[in-house]
């Protein structure tokens, strides 16, 4: 039964953003067929913003109507609307129409506006929901959010999005030459799209499963006995532990102790663990929740815009490196938070600086673009993956903790949590869009050049 936990747990987790996710590995596709083009990207970064409306309305009505959202409601609701728009958006993401005398994608845009919603309000509602299951569970989450970034884009990888040949073309061009018009051949490379093994109507209806897969297993989860999930605290040992009976009380949770507890207060069972009591300052409170906004902004909002600038410099197989192992080592952060659990500020906070620092390598390299170091060299290739990894690793780490320390203190502090990912988040993707797309932070490389010898 408790793997059985885990696996709907993970599963769960996993539905948290692989919508998102799964649009951003597709846009290679997307955007030679969409009339927006390579301003896709863009646009998809302003939906997502707008969409946080969703995560903002929640913790207001948390703040100032507590208890009058239903918060499995909300959850089914809010899985319900992604499984309906990754299923509309399977055969509707082609479907155009003019705005101002433009053409636009407007049924795939709106779409993705639903997406970004439901994911959006995952932030602040999935992670309470956690709450109502043992500490140990709300790793496996992580690890399952983990997965909706890696899963989907081993999709895109199956499918070859994004690959391309250089396909060499003569062409015959008329050369003035004084009062004489010469014809001359010429020969030139130019980057040509591989076909997609399978087409994003397939892709997007995988989506659509790995959605489906969420809500059921949410369904299931909300069917877990509670009687089962108190008493395995007697069962099975964990490192993550509440803080004090008396804060979950304080919770409104009494009634549930009750059921779950068959014996009189002060009897003493063999083999039963007192709950440590962890307790945290104003002061420690206030830096893990800035921790919390400074890690979202950079992992969701800073570097994400700069990544193609970062690794494309360095070709294309260092790029598709980097997109995957970085996804892979989220999860396995999550593992090692799992097996090695660690409370201690200063070693979040140093974990904080040293992912701060390989993010900021990545920052200079995509400044630098499209002549960044090494470019030419494969320690060029090795370094700027590994950074990557250890950028993604180091701070999905101290995320996946964060969420630990605040999971063992009260339900609230979890929406915070989600609250506070979205604001690092939405401040992240700000600062990086003009810089990116206004004031020309970082200059595009000559992609032919990348791809094929002269």
């Amino acid at each position: 039964m408790a793997l059985l936990t885990h696996l709907l747990a993970c599963t769960f987790g996993m539905g948290s953003w692989v919508a998102i996710n799964g649009l951003w590995v597709e846009l290679p596709l997307l955007v030679t067929v969409l009339p927006e083009q390579w301003d896709l990207p863009s646009y998809i970064t302003i939906i997502i913003q707008m969409a946080n409306v969703g995560p903002i309305f929640i913790t207001l009505m948390h703040r100032f109507r507590p208890g009058l959202l239903k918060e499995v409601a909300v959850i089914y609701v809010v899985v319900s609307v992604g499984v309906l728009a990754c299923l509309l958006l399977a055969f509707l993401w082609e479907y155009t129409s003019p705005i101002a005398g433009r053409t636009h994608s407007t049924a795939f845009l709106l779409l993705t506006f639903f997406l970004a919603l439901v994911d959006c309000t995952s932030s602040v509602t999935f992670l309470p929901f956690m709450m109502q299951l043992e500490p140990q569970y709300l790793t496996t989450f992580f690890i399952g959010e983990g997965l909706s970034g890696l899963i989907p884009a081993f999709i895109a990888l199956g499918q070859g999005s994004g690959l391309s040949s250089c396909v060499n073309l003569t062409r015959v061009v008329n050369v003035t030459m004084g009062n004489e018009t010469v014809e001359t051949t010429i020969s030139q490379l130019e980057t040509r799209y591989l076909p997609a093994r399978f087409s994003p109507l397939l892709f997007f209806l995988l989506m659509t499963v790995m959605m489906l897969a969420c809500l059921l297993a949410f369904f299931f989860l909300t069917r877990q006995p509670k009687v089962w999930e108190l008493s395995q605290q007697k069962l099975f040992s964990s490192s993550i532990i509440l803080s004090s009976f008396e804060q979950i009380l304080d919770e409104g949770d009494s009634s549930r102790l009750n059921r779950g507890c068959q014996c009189p207060k002060d009897a003493k069972v063999p083999g039963d663990i007192l709950p440590e009591k962890v307790s945290y300052s104003l002061a420690m409170l206030t830096f893990i929740y800035l921790l919390i906004a400074w890690v979202s902004a950079l992992m969701n909002g800073v570097l994400p815009s700069v990544q193609s600038y970062s690794c494309l410099p360095y070709g294309n197989t260092a790029y598709h490196l980097t997109a995957t192992l970085s996804s892979m080592a989220n999860p396995l952060a999550c593992i090692v938070a799992m097996i090695l659990p660690s409370r201690s500020l200063t070693l979040l906070g140093t974990l904080t600086v040293a992912g701060t620092g390989f993010g900021a390598y990545n920052m200079a390299i995509a400044a630098m673009s499209p002549c960044p170091l090494l470019q030419n060299s494969p320690w060029g290739d090795a370094t700027i993956v590994l950074s990557w990894v250890l950028f993604t690793g180091t701070l999905s780490y101290v995320k996946v903790m964060a969420g630990v320390i605040l999971r063992s203190r009260s339900h609230s502090s979890l929406v915070w949590y989600g609250a506070l990912e979205q604001l690092g988040s939405l401040l992240g993707a700000l600062l990086m869009f003009p810089l990116v797309n206004t004031y020309g932070f970082s200059k595009p490389a000559d992609y032919r050049s990348l791809q094929c010898p002269a």
